[in-house]
């Protein structure tokens, strides 16, 4: 190799015959192949490009960037601009958002959270400068995600400058809606989520098309079939539904999520049975069918793109895990073999060393390094030893003591068997059937009639054989294997803290004795510290779920789930927070309380508000009067239920135009977001199934999946030639051979 243009200064990998036939070759040299190697593999552990500059000075600046503390830095920073939306004005400080009852909320001085911003914009503009001098400058003008980060602050930095002359009275901000992409550009499993969105958003709009082809087609036959008549006492469903072309539409839309189900077919309903035929096919046709054909095709169509992008996370950690080689075998003591390259094991135990990587795989690795027959790696050796980074995250519980007494080894085999487990579970649904019937007993009883000697006694009982078991399991155990299993973490967390309430207890009140009902002191209410007790005694009962196959297989498929949905959960938040801020800029101030009358019979614009209005319902604290009130409204809205009131509510205290914005929101979260949750829930749990299903159980290993690995038995290896033909378009790097 030879030195790429550009910036790099020092030889990055000279032809191998000038290596080999010349004395140059110097340490700094070899210094730079084994800093390159190190940076590389780091790459591939982490499924970064590999395309950035690599003279030294540049890979010291790349190692410092993607350091732990610069990171976290970063991290910090774009939660921090995130997080302005909740003090700023309009501020979310305020115990509750009731338009009725809410106090003035504190605003803070202008200049406050603008110079906050001016300090993230400053730590933005320096990550996106360290980001385009390292990918260099061919490649800046080829990143659009770079470009956009560029003119998203160029955006943000004009909109600062307006807001402070201004002095903080403008009612738009442009930079608060640009804020969530930040996040998005921050987190590369976003952007290929993102991508994989956008790539399955043809066949989606293929459905909503025929949705909106379905619900105009109903729409034009409702208007037909509940026209007005001349007898006004049999137009209630048109006065209520189908009044005009919006109305018609806006309530077949609602019906098509079942949220006015039976409502909107009440009044037709009541006149001619018949009449449910319409509504009932209209539901089956939407709802049932095309719906849930959107799901299907959003499982399908997501999967297949998302598999793609896992391909080519694989093609990123074998294409650095092979310019690690490449450099490697440039060095001075590799042998002289013009036909196959080699790489030393003592090079590459020296780049190990430097590598940050997972403690695990790094051990891993260099125990096949020591064990290795031969002095020199090939290429498809030294790709084999990295496999390891591939593997399921592999968990051995330390081993339990060995006894030397006989009647320690019984107790130990006694106390260590699964039946002991499964006898503290029954011990815990006993613990829970009465519990619950000391309740049942109670619930009609005022406080001063209870009687909480037995209540008392049972969790004394109880608390006491949770504490025995714990110790017991222990002592055949051992600590370090009993605190191995998260089942037994959990387990002796929820008993100690249950041990101090009840110490706490006893110590205010004495121990229970019939007719124990003492006096309130304080904070420390009986009946609040048995209550709670009681409810850790009810989370104590999990402990029965690893003990069912099925149901654990349910529970780990979620927690395996929430592990790997930062990609999902943080498009969801970014979704979030533009509609937030946008919703603020067009409703803030929208809805005006009528005051604490009752409003059932009240008149409202010169018509007396029915039942299930947003007045009626007392809907008052889902507003876009702050940020945090407007994330709940679209919780709500997301949610679908009852979600006309907003609908209804807003287009007649703003614009009939907003029911666009509500149906947008509808569209985007409930509609797309959800299938796509579910069509990664279904991958995961297929996935966890097969492998449950060809896979014997081992009781001292626990697996952890992650997205790559979901998709490994399927994806392809990259061949030699595709692994060389990108490596020759490196832009800092020109292989010779």
């Amino acid at each position: 190799m030879e030195a790429g243009a550009g910036a790099e200064t020092e030889p990055l990998l000279p032809p191998r015959s000038w290596l080999r036939g010349a004395e140059e070759a110097t340490g700094s040299d070899n210094d730079l192949y084994i800093n390159q190697a190190v940076v590389f593999i780091e790459d591939a552990i982490q499924y970064r490009s590999i395309n950035h500059r690599v003279d030294s000075k540049s890979l010291w600046l790349y190692r410092w960037y993607y350091s732990r503390i610069c990171q976290c830095i970063l991290s910090l920073t774009i939660t921090i601009i995130l997080a302005l939306a909740f003090i700023e004005r309009p501020s979310s400080l305020t115990i509750t958002s009731d338009v009725r009852y809410r106090l003035p909320a504190w605003e803070p001085p202008c200049g406050l959270t603008e110079s906050i911003e001016l300090l993230c914009f400053l730590v933005f503009m320096i990550d996106v400068s360290v980001k385009s001098y390292l990918v260099g400058w061919e490649e800046f003008w080829k990143n659009r995600w770079l470009m956009a980060y560029i003119l998203t602050l160029i955006v943000s930095l004009t909109d600062w400058v307006v807001s402070l002359s201004f002095v903080c009275t403008e009612t738009v901000r442009i930079r608060r809606i640009l804020r969530p992409f930040f996040l998005l550009q921050n987190s590369s499993m976003m952007k290929k989520t993102l991508k994989s969105i956008n790539s399955t958003l043809p066949e989606m709009a293929s459905v909503v098309l025929l949705l909106a082809v379905h619900l105009s087609l109903f729409t034009m036959f409702a208007m037909l079939l509940f026209a007005r008549t001349k007898d006004g006492q049999q137009d209630k469903e048109w006065l209520g539904y189908f009044r005009n072309l919006p109305d018609s539409l806006t309530s077949l839309l609602v019906l098509l999520t079942t949220a006015n189900n039976p409502d909107v077919m009440i009044p037709a309903y009541s006149k001619n049975r018949a009449y449910s035929i319409f509504f009932i096919l209209f539901t089956v046709l939407g709802n049932l069918f095309l719906m849930n054909l959107l799901t299907a095709i959003i499982y399908n169509q997501f999967r297949g793109y998302l598999l793609k992008s896992v391909q080519s996370s694989l093609f990123r950690r074998r294409l650095g895990i092979r310019a690690a080689f490449e450099v490697l075998s440039s060095l001075k003591e590799a042998p002289a073999n013009a036909e196959q390259s080699y790489v030393s094991a003592g090079a590459l135990f020296q780049v190990l060393q430097k590598v940050e990587m997972d403690s695990r795989c790094k051990q891993a690795i260099m125990r096949s390094l020591k064990i290795w027959s031969g002095d020199h790696l090939s290429a498809a050796q030294f790709q084999k030893l990295f496999e390891e980074l591939d593997k399921d995250a592999i968990k051995q519980h330390p081993p339990s003591p060995e006894y030397q007494s006989r009647f320690m080894q019984q107790v130990q085999f006694a106390f260590g068997h699964p039946y002991f487990g499964y006898l503290g579970n029954v011990v815990a649904l006993a613990n829970i059937i009465s519990i619950c019937v000391v309740l049942v007993m109670d619930a009609d009883k005022q406080p001063s009639e209870r009687d909480d000697f037995f209540l008392g006694a049972i969790n004394c009982f109880f608390i006491l054989y949770y504490l025995l078991e714990m110790l017991l399991k222990i002592l055949a155990m051992g600590l370090k294997r009993y605190l191995s299993y998260p089942s037994n973490r959990f387990d002796g967390l929820l008993t100690a803290i249950l041990l101090v309430l009840e110490i706490a207890t006893f110590a205010e009140y004495g121990f229970p004795h019939p007719g124990w009902r003492p006096e309130f002191m304080g904070l420390l209410s009986l009946w609040d510290m048995v209550r709670l007790v009681n409810m850790l005694i009810v989370f104590r009962f999990l402990r029965i779920i690893p003990n069912m196959k099925f149901m654990a297989l349910v529970v780990t498929t979620l927690l395996d789930l929430v592990k790997n949905l930062r990609a999902f959960a943080g498009i969801l938040v970014v979704v979030f927070y533009a509609f937030a801020i946008t919703g603020i800029m067009l409703f803030q101030g929208a809805v005006v309380p009528m005051g604490n009358t009752s409003v059932v019979n009240t008149t409202y614009n010169n018509g007396t508000l029915q039942c299930g209005t947003y007045e009626q319902l007392e809907y008052w604290p889902n507003n876009f009067d702050d940020f945090a009130a407007a994330v709940v409204t679209l919780w709500d809205v997301m949610v679908v239920n009852n979600w006309q009131v907003f609908l209804e509510a807003f287009s007649r205290y703003s614009s009939p135009w907003a029911k666009i914005y509500f149906v947008a929101w509808w569209l985007i979260s409930s509609v797309i977001w959800v299938n796509l949750f579910v069509a990664l829930l279904l991958e995961n749990f297929i996935h966890k199934w097969d492998r449950r299903c060809h896979r014997e159980s081992l009781s001292d290993i626990e697996y952890q999946r992650t997205v790559e690995l979901m998709f490994r038995d399927v994806l392809e290896e990259p061949t030699e030639e595709e692994l060389m033909e990108k490596l020759h378009q490196h832009p800092h790097l020109h292989l010779c051979r």
